[in-house]
């Protein structure tokens, strides 16, 4: 039986609607806004993973290019691997829901959202979380949802809900906001320097809307949803945990107060290798009990140190921050480079400046469009001590990555000042806690060492949470272990003047907007500390690129002179290129871009097409060749395919009675320009130039 349930938001409506297709999955909902519509489907697996120490969900997010009436680009004529923004729209859906499964299941549980028609003004996303949520609130899997989520835009000084692509392009503000109807569970923000009261005005306008959407999703499950299935939730045996919390506790806290990251693993390394041997005759084959124990343990001292003792795993007050080291230009052939520590977190950054053949092309449903800033995040695994294969980027590559990238776009100069294709990459060489935000404050300061005028440095640190009930701490700068075992990686990257992203996970079922304002402020008075460190290594861009990145000049030329430029079958292009070496691209609209290692050649090429496309001056004097003599004078050319008419009475002081007695064909003469008639006719005069030569300058006074 099809059940279906509106809601009206922004002028649109929203429909959530099941039991009409994908009716074998646990449960499945199309979400329809405008003409934008997704299917989701969750099952989860009758069997318990007996394998796996964790909760075993994957979200996969799909666009069918057939949804925006498009077929496949490329040689394969059919969807692939996910691209970078499928993974980060999965990794969006991911982040809210996996808290409100019930702890301990090991059931796999796979949630696919599948684009079935795009309509170029609406993006799915926001559809995608909440169809994953109404189809989970349905279906017969433990969850402890609804969740909804609500994009916000603004415009002015006015909040737009639900923006299309077209109203986001003049926003300053790309802001996602999931929760439940008590709480906030995961925020995503894409800034133009927007001020914290901003955040959180947003976070009120779109608690409003998530209401609305919860209930819709509660009245669904009212009328078809289905009762929760009994599923076994992994917890330790009992006489286990007791076993290990007698040989291992107070060795664990004594671990815990090891500051020294590596030293600390590896006693907490010995302590559970002491409590396998010593249980193993006991409890055969339970190294996973035993493990999952001394996790608990674990947590529980920190957390209980932090709450109790206001005591952090490395000794520093909550508010307090690593110690911080900048340095740029360390990379000689890089255009620009830095290496940026903080604790044990450090990222070495380079910037590479490139041309417009160098700019990512992007397929997506809404439009095709090209990237000229690209910043790519790397994790190898040294950088925190182990050994694994080095593969292509995973989702936490291209999340860090994209979150980076999100902090620094709105000080990247435009284009049209600043005529580079530019790629940032951050290489993660030490990791403990938050290096997507060191990897910011690296990229500002290699942007700056490689000359590019950005509007302002970037800087960005995480804030912690460890809550129990009432109590809380706030956790500046966080580390590694605060980050698994605490209760939120708050991030937020921006200039001294606003934010420009901000990411918000959270690991229980939602935080409060107090405590999210509390974090911002305590957010803002870091951002600041960093900004100034790094002021001290570089504290504005330099004035010149590096000399080993290209040299680029952009001129605009007339539509109508591009085919001069280009010339029959592109011969007086390839001339200019083979006679410069220098590399010259021309758009429809004008635009030409030259590029050339070479200052001068670079230069030498901007010359030969000024030459082609220059416009006849009247009073200026040109160098021509004659192209025709006829009996009432001789018809010159002064630029590429200009002429203009020397009247046999402008070719000499006195009578001429014979054109071809003074010019023949070919000859190169000088000529003035003395008018240019209605008609567009040029009259030239070599009398002009013979008089100017002639006449006496007048003496400067």
């Amino acid at each position: 039986m099809i059940k279906r349930e509106e809601v009206e938001i922004a002028r649109r409506k929203l429909t959530i609607e099941t039991g009409k297709m994908a009716k074998q999955a646990d449960g499945a909902v199309t979400v329809r806004y405008g003409d934008t519509i997704v299917l989701v489907a969750v099952v989860a697996s009758k069997e318990v993973r007996e394998d796996v120490d964790f909760f075993p969900l994957t979200v996969d997010y799909r666009e069918k290019t057939y949804s925006a009436g498009k077929i496949p680009g490329g040689f394969f004529k059919r969807e692939g691997r996910p691209r970078d923004w499928e993974i980060l729209t999965g990794r969006l859906v991911d982040r809210p829901l996996r808290p409100l499964f019930p702890k301990g299941i090991r059931n796999a549980v796979q949630i696919t959202v599948s684009v079935l028609s795009a309509d170029g003004e609406n993006d799915p996303d926001i559809l995608s979380i909440i169809g994953a949520s109404a189809a989970l609130s349905i279906s017969d899997i433990p969850f402890n949802g609804p969740v909804a989520a609500v994009r916000l835009g603004r415009i002015g000084e006015e909040f737009i809900i639900n923006p299309t692509y077209e109203e986001l392009e003049r926003s300053r503000l790309d802001m996602v906001v999931v929760g439940t109807k008590d709480a906030i569970a995961t925020i995503e923000v894409e800034a133009h320097e927007v001020p914290e009261e901003t955040i959180l005005e947003g976070i009120e306008k779109a608690k409003e809307h998530i209401r609305g959407l919860v209930e819709i999703q509660e009245r669904l499950v009212k009328s078809c949803g289905r009762p929760k299935r009994e599923i076994v939730l992994y917890a330790p045996d009992e006489e286990i945990e007791k076993r290990v919390r007698e040989l291992s506790t107070s060795k664990l806290e004594e671990a815990y107060r090891i500051k020294e990251k590596t030293k600390r693993d590896e006693a907490l390394s010995t302590i559970e290798n002491e409590a396998m041997e010593a249980l193993s005759t006991e409890f055969p084959e339970k190294e996973k009990d035993i493990r999952s124990v001394i996790d608990k343990i674990v947590k529980e001292i920190l957390r209980r140190a932090i709450l109790d003792e206001n005591r952090r795993a490395d000794g520093r007050r909550a508010d307090e921050i690593r110690p911080i080291t900048c340095e740029v230009g360390i990379l000689p052939r890089a255009h620009g480079s830095a290496l940026f520590t903080r604790g044990q977190t450090q990222a070495l950054v380079a910037t590479t400046l490139g041309t417009t053949e160098d700019e990512q092309r992007i397929d997506a449903l809404e439009k095709e469009f090209r990237k000229t800033f690209m910043f790519h995040y790397n994790f190898p695994p040294f950088s925190v001590g182990e050994t694994k294969p080095l593969r292509g980027p995973g989702r936490r590559e291209i999340g860090h990555g994209a979150l980076a990238e999100k902090a620094l776009l709105p000080v990247i100069p435009p284009n049209d000042k600043f005529p580079y294709t530019i790629r940032v990459v951050s290489d993660i060489l030490e990791s403990n806690g938050s290096s997507s935000m060191a990897s910011v404050c690296g990229a500002s300061l290699s942007l700056m060492d490689a000359g590019a005028p950005i509007k302002a440095p970037v800087a960005g640190a995480a804030i912690g949470l460890v809550i129990e009930g009432e109590k809380y701490v706030l956790l500046t700068d966080i580390l590694g272990v605060e980050d698994a075992l605490g209760d939120m990686d708050f991030k937020i990257a921006g200039t001294r003047e606003g934010i420009t992203a901000l990411h918000l996970d959270i690991k229980t079922s939602g935080v409060t907007t107090p405590l999210i304002k509390e974090a911002l402020e305590q957010a803002k008075k870091t951002r600041l500390f960093i900004l100034d460190k790094m002021d001290q290594a570089i504290s504005r861009p330099r004035e010149g690129v590096s000399a080993y990145a290209p040299h680029i000049i952009v001129t605009y030329v007339k539509q109508e002179k591009i085919g001069g430029i280009i010339g029959p079958r592109g011969k007086t292009i390839k001339g200019i290129i083979e006679e410069t070496s220098a590399e010259v691209n021309i758009d429809d609209d004008g635009k030409i871009s030259i590029s050339s290692p070479d200052k001068a050649k670079a230069q030498a090429a901007l010359d030969m097409i000024n030459y082609l496309t220059e416009e006849v001056e009247v009073g200026k004097i040109y160098k021509g060749k004659v192209t025709r003599i006829m009996n009432f004078g001789a018809f010159v050319e002064i630029l590429p395919g200009k002429e203009g008419l020397v009247h046999v009475s402008q070719l000499a002081e006195g009578f001429v009675k014979n054109v071809k007695d003074v010019l023949k064909e070919g000859q190169e003469i000088e000529v003035k320009v003395i008018e240019i008639d209605d008609q567009g006719r040029t009259n030239l005069s070599h009398k002009a130039v013979l008089r100017e030569k002639t006449q006496p300058r007048k003496p400067k006074r």
